[in-house]
């Protein structure tokens, strides 16, 4: 199967990491979403990433679905997600606020990269959403005093929040204060320091029209 996506993207990051953890081969692919559009819409005519295409020519789209796939994949035992109950809904939670952030943050960049003049109304709203969920997750992950959310072995909400966090300091460092966000500041450093992490991982280029 292939991986299609660069890794400057956090929703692209994520499945790639998801399947080194996991331990599946996989190509990758490092299309760009404006540059290669053309190569990416036969396989997914939103030309969004990630996408990822299955040795049987099956197409997953959006990083839930891809994600949720495999864990089916590798079964519940070895899923990084827990199977049922409070802990699972706590763990989706997670992962839903990390994806909200992350695409408030690419919405930001893109406002800022791809307009000449920001409409300052989205600019503020996309700012007030960051900096809100921010002061969430901030919380929530200074209540924890294991390794990763949920115990001693990472999971999904922990490699969506260390990549949503990643891009959010490189594409605006701004709204990204590590003494005001020491408990997310430390955690991404722990992710960011396992092998897996440092070696799926792209400096941000900001999007070319």
């Amino acid at each position: 199967m292939f991986l299609i996506g660069q890794y400057d993207s956090p929703f692209v990051r994520r499945v790639a990491l998801a399947l080194r953890l996991y331990g599946l081969p996989f190509e990758h692919r490092p299309w760009s979403t404006f540059g290669d559009a053309d190569k990416i819409a036969p396989y997914n005519p939103l030309r969004r990433v990630p996408t990822l295409v299955l040795d049987d020519g099956e197409v997953l789209i959006e990083s839930t679905i891809i994600l949720d796939y495999l864990d089916e994949l590798v079964g519940l035992e070895k899923a990084m997600l827990p199977r049922d109950g409070a802990d699972r809904r706590r763990h989706l939670r997670i992962c839903a606020l990390a994806s909200g952030l992350g695409d408030k943050a690419v919405s930001l960049l893109y406002e800022r990269v791809l307009r000449k003049e920001p409409l300052a109304l989205w600019v503020e709203r996309c700012q007030a959403q960051i900096a809100d969920v921010l002061g969430v997750l901030e919380a929530e992950r200074a209540k924890i005093p294991t390794p990763y959310w949920l115990g001693d072995r990472i999971g999904h909400a922990d490699i969506a929040v260390a990549c949503v966090i990643r891009f959010t300091r490189e594409a605006h460092p701004q709204l990204f204060d590590a003494g005001r966000y020491p408990a997310l500041t430390a955690h991404s450093e722990r992710c960011e320091a396992l092998p897996e992490f440092m070696e799926i991982v792209q400096p941000l280029a900001p999007p070319k029209g």
